[in-house]
């Protein structure tokens, strides 16, 4: 389970850094920014986002033992998304010892 779950991540991590980097290089955001600030959808969406980092970031500091661990995977989590988010899962799993599994990877404190 823990190495599907390792494949599974590492192929959204590239996916989602193959997506921003692609649409980086085709749309400006922030030349963009009014025209999609103005979207309902768009502004829902980033509420959504920006809860799912609260739920994510909660986890982390549950994880995490020292202040400034916690803050940069804040800023790391808000600045790049799901990027991220894989990121941080990818570490934990690669921090379990053998014969460790979902139990450890959800509740055992790093540090």
């Amino acid at each position: 389970m823990i190495n599907a779950l390792k494949i599974l991540f590492s192929i959204v991590l590239v996916w989602m850094c193959y997506v921003v980097i692609t649409t980086s290089l085709n749309s400006n955001l922030f030349t963009n920014w009014d025209y999609l600030g103005s979207i309902p959808w768009m502004r829902a969406t980033l509420w959504d986002f920006y809860a799912n980092v609260l739920v994510i970031f909660v986890w982390v500091c549950y994880k995490e033992k020292y202040l400034l661990v916690k803050i940069t995977w804040l800023i790391l989590l808000f600045a790049l998304g799901s990027i991220a988010s894989c990121a941080f899962v990818l570490i934990q799993l690669f921090r379990l010892k053998p014969g460790e599994g979902l139990k450890e990877l959800f509740g055992k404190k790093n540090g």
